[in-house]
């Protein structure tokens, strides 16, 4: 499809896990109430909130006792997953009706490609109301829609103007709405890239989009391109169909303790943990991996990220835990480390060619792969604890549930 008959939305379900939540208690909808984790787990931090307690400051990510001195009265609710799943689902089918060019960005983001509707149901804004009516007539919910003629801006629309509302950002007129946006607004412009550009004067979108390119790089490498790609306009990424199968980027897991981890033995038990689980993924998708990453956050909620190009793509989980271990330590300044992240990228098929390496063992990590592949059967076949490993056994390691010393959970996989 040509450029100039794109059209494409973002779709943004406002406040989803809270106004799920008010559906099942209305009396939520007009006092302070916030979505949080479960605090026994220590997940306690604010998921998603109202706009009652948006008006007294309450953000998503600060932890309950922050919420509570914002808003001694605020209304803590716990999480319902399957409630979110099932009304992702339902405004999906909404969606279908107006096209079958529908992206998932997470359970309460879509991007849309009405370009070949518009004959049916006209403009892009025309259908962006009719989402609208359809949400709030037949789910209770209210979605916040950008339309544009690519992915960025409509993405960038559906955040102008919340909630409930239609932002438009036409190729002729993008350059006045947008440029005056913080560069914090344009997608995948993070922390830490929007400290580095404005240490370098860049504040804007528009300072961006007016940087030269072979400066945007020499800053922020590829990403630097592709931010000033984007704030001139020049995405061009389509909308995947409906029923397309993801493109698998990264797999990964992830873990909080009920109690912090202070020293080597105890963050190697749960890293081991982690690599076996994220082994065993790529083992079932067939799989290995180029790149090895490690997440951690200390009791002070400073976070640390790391990552190392593998000498050889592995799945074997020994090969995943030794350099895991070998970025935690070199980088750990002892800490207590209230959670730990495992992910791994750059993902090869079986059918890709690989290169082999002097320094390894290749008999023996065929060996080790059969025992990997051997583990999973068994656990297939009578459950998760039918076997581990010996360095394992330990209460704090139990598999079922995470134990009294973690609680599990699965960070980005796409």
């Amino acid at each position: 499809m040509e450029k100039e008959s794109r059209c494409i939305l973002h779709c943004d379900l406002n406040n989803f896990f809270a106004s799920v939540e008010c559906l099942s208690n209305p009396r939520w909808r007009d006092v302070p109430m916030a979505v949080c984790g479960d605090t026994d787990q220590r997940h306690g931090i604010v998921l998603a909130k109202n706009e009652p307690a948006k008006k007294y400051g309450i953000k998503t990510g600060d932890t309950v006792w922050q919420a509570k001195k914002k808003c001694a009265g605020v209304i803590i609710a716990p999480t319902h997953f399957d409630r979110y799943v099932f009304y992702s689902k339902e405004i999906r089918k909404i969606y279908g009706r107006y096209t079958d060019m529908i992206e998932p960005f997470g359970l309460d983001e879509c991007w849309l490609d009405v370009g070949g509707s518009k004959r049916l149901f006209g403009s892009g804004e025309q259908i962006a109301d009719m989402i609208r009516r359809d949400t709030k007539n037949e789910l209770g919910l209210t979605v916040s829609v950008g339309v544009s003629f690519n992915k960025v801006f409509a993405k960038l629309g559906s955040d102008m103007k919340k909630p409930d509302a239609v932002t438009v950002i036409l190729e002729e007129n993008f350059k006045d709405k947008i440029w005056g946006l913080p560069i914090g607004d344009l997608l995948f412009a993070g922390r830490s890239t929007v400290k580095k550009l404005s240490s370098s004067g860049v504040f804007t979108i528009g300072d961006m989009a007016q940087m030269s390119v072979s400066s945007a790089k020499k800053l922020l490498g590829k990403n630097g391109v592709t931010l000033w790609r984007y704030a001139n306009g020049f995405d061009d990424s389509p909308v995947a169909p409906a029923d397309a199968e993801p493109i698998r980027k990264s797999i990964g897991r992830s873990t909080t303790g009920k109690s912090d981890l202070t020293n080597d033995t105890q963050i190697k038990r749960v890293v081991m943990l982690l690599c076996e689980d994220v082994s065993k993924r790529l083992r079932m998708l067939s799989l290995s991996a180029g790149v090895i990453s490690v997440y951690m956050r200390d009791f002070r909620l400073f976070v640390q990220t790391h990552q190392k190009r593998l000498l050889v793509p592995t799945r074997l989980c020994k090969e995943l835990t030794d350099e895991a271990m070998r970025l935690i330590t070199e980088n750990w300044d002892n800490t207590p480390l209230r959670s730990v992240g495992v992910s791994v990228s750059d993902l090869r098929g079986d059918t890709s060619a690989l290169q082999y390496s002097f320094c390894r063992d290749q008999a023996r990590c065929e060996r080790l792969e059969k025992i990997d592949f051997q583990v999973d059967s068994i656990r297939n076949r009578f459950g998760e604890n039918a076997i581990c490993r010996a360095s394992l056994i330990n209460p704090m390691a139990d598999l079922s549930g995470g134990g009294e010393h973690c609680s599990f959970s699965y960070i980005n996989s796409r």
